[in-house]
This record gives C-alpha cells, structure tokens and sequence, in this order.
C-alpha cells in the first residue's frame, strides 16, 4: 500500500499535467453544506455520505466528490471558458463493500466550454487516459443521455416518464417500471385491493404522510392504473437499446439502426458520432474502444450525457482508476437560470500506485 506521502506527490504530479492545460487550481472546502445534496439526490446520499449537524450551519457532509462545489463556485463567478484542477481527500460510506476505502485521494480537471461539447468530451477523455498510460486498465464509454431521449420519446404519461427518468441511475427498479407500465408484470394483490377500494385499516397513521397526502398517492395509482400500456414493440426496442455493447464503430451502426425505429433518440447518437470522430482527432484508436449503452447507470446522478471509466483488467473487484461525464443539466439547476456545457473526470492517485506497483 502506498503511504499517504506517496499517494500526494503522485496526486500533485497528476495535478500538475492538468494545470499545464491551462486549468486552473481550486480547493473547495472538505466540509459541505448537505442541503444542496440532498435536493439533488434526495435522501439516498445519506447512504453513501458522512452527514454532520452544525448548530449554525445546519446539517454539513464531508466532500463525497469535488464535482458539485466546483460547479456551484464556477456558476457564482467563473469565467467562460473556464478550466479547473483539484487534488483532495473525498468521503464515502462503504458499508457494502467494508474492503473498500471510506477516504481516499481524488484528482480531477473540469472543463466549462460550450464552443465544441465534442472537442470537450475528448479533451477530457484523452488527458485523463494519457495520464494513466502504463497502467493496465480498460477504457469503456457510454451515454446517458441516448436513455433519457428514449425516455422523454414514449407515449405514455407525464408522470411515467417522471418515474422512469428519476430510476434510470437504478437499473433494476428502471426495469420493474418498465415492465409494470407496459403490462407485462402482474398487480400485487394489495395494490389491486387498494385500487378496488376494497383496502381497509383501522391502524393509526405512522410516518410523515398527512391523510390528504396518502390520498393523493392513491389517486395517482389509480390514475396510473388507467393509463394506456406502453407498447410491446417500444419496450423491446428499449431493452435492446439497453443491451448494446460494443467497440465504439459497431455501437454506432446499432444505434443508427435503432435510430431508425426510435427516432427520438436520433440526435443523442448523432453526438457520439461527433464524439468517435473528435476522439479519434485526438489519437484515441476508437475502432477498439468500448461503448456500452448502460454504462454509468449505477454513479452519481448529475450525468446526462457522455459518461466514461477506465477499469482494471481482469479485476472486477477493484473500483474504476478513473470515470467521468458530461452534466450540462447539472450547471443549470445550480446556475440559478444560467448553464453552461460541462465535462470533466477524476482518478484515483492511491489505486494508480498499488497498481503500477504489481504490474
């Protein structure tokens, strides 16, 4: 294992590949402000987070990630276009995973550009994988956002796609979803008693919910009940959406075909076009790289477009040496009505060097 002395010195000659691209360097505070995470991801963060109460500053979290504060300190006073670089220790419980570590360095460089989002992607990409040069890892590729317009295209109603879209980070309760609304699953026989209005119970009320509030609930899952089933044909094409995995050239002949009976998503696919050719501009040999539709399902939920990680051959155990996305949306709910294209990744020093150090 490496000391901590190493694991900096490495985290500080990462740092400086990034500031000599112009990047410049910020620290935000270890301590942060919970509510602005909390309203993000709701209260799921808790799980992966350390919170702490301050009588004056109310609830704080140790810094789970830079990519949050950077983007509220960018969207309060940055320039446009702006590059950003960070080294630091980031938080997280492992309570399923106890072999992993709860604290560890993070090194990352984000870039706010809106002239070329393609040209962004690939910078962010190519830096990140040169840097890891000799070091034996996988490049995968994804994007988010080919999900979401296949989302946003279906002809059902407003609050299933709501759903749907707030589960795509949860693959398997997506696909619960999915199979409910399309009437493929079948009716718990407490809900169907609920819907029937045949559900009774003289219990006391437990829990936060008001009576007009459990009321409105069943009114919307009657509602929902009532509602069209999405088609047969739309979900297979979803599932099989979902199921591409290929080297970036035969992904795209997959999705142009899909494309063809999902025109929805026609625009999100023409962007990884426009991503396979800047990444090639760069010297990244794209005809070997992997692209997974699913990919980046299971992160943190401010990406909404290109995702990216470079993972360890042939251990699947270990967590990915680098990952990284596209979370234009993200700098608008934080923006207060101003956004920005915006991209960048993060690596781990410490893993890097046990790594190197095996090879």
């Amino acid at each position: 294992m490496p000391t901590r002395s190493e694991t900096n010195e490495k985290a500080a000659t990462l740092r400086a590949l990034f500031e000599a691209q112009g990047a410049a360097v910020v620290e935000p505070p270890i301590l942060q402000p919970a509510g602005t995470l909390l309203d993000l991801y709701g209260e799921d963060i808790r799980a992966r987070a350390y919170v702490t109460s301050d009588a004056l500053r109310g609830e704080q979290m140790l810094r789970p990630d830079f990519t949050v504060p950077v983007v509220q300190m960018h969207m309060a006073h940055g320039a446009e276009p702006a590059r950003y670089t960070y080294a630091g220790e980031v938080f997280r419980r492992q309570e399923q995973d106890p072999e992993r570590a709860n604290e560890y360095m993070q090194v990352g460089y984000e870039v706010f550009d809106r002239t070329d989002p393609a040209a962004a992607d690939a910078e962010v990409f190519a830096l990140i994988g040169e840097a890891l040069a000799g070091v034996r890892v996988e490049a995968v590729t994804g994007d988010i956002g080919i999900l979401m317009a296949a989302v946003q295209g279906l002809e059902t109603t407003a609050a299933r796609k709501a759903a749907l879209m707030r589960h795509i980070w949860r693959p398997r309760r997506f696909r619960a979803l999915l199979e409910r609304y399309a009437g493929r699953s079948e009716v718990p026989p407490t809900r169907a008693a609920l819907l029937a209005g045949q559900a009774k119970s003289d219990a006391p009320l437990i829990g936060m919910r008001s009576e007009a509030e459990i009321a409105a609930r069943i009114e919307a899952l009657r509602a929902d009940a009532e509602a069209e089933p999405i088609s047969a044909q739309r979900v297979d094409l979803i599932e099989a959406l979902l199921e591409v995995r290929e080297t970036m050239p035969n992904a795209l002949s997959r999705l142009h075909d899909l494309a063809v009976d999902m025109p929805e998503i026609g625009t999100a696919v023409a962007r990884v076009a426009e991503r396979e050719a800047a990444l090639a501009a760069r010297g990244v040999a794209t005809e070997s790289l992997l692209f997974e539709t699913s990919y980046g399902r299971t992160s943190m939920e401010y990406y909404d477009g290109f995702v990216f990680g470079f993972r360890v051959e042939g251990r699947p155990d270990l967590p990915e040496v680098a990952t990284g996305g596209r979370y234009d949306a993200l700098t608008l709910r934080l923006g207060d009505g101003a956004e920005i294209p915006a991209v960048g990744g993060v690596m781990r020093p410490g893993l890097m060097l046990e790594l190197e150090a095996a090879q």
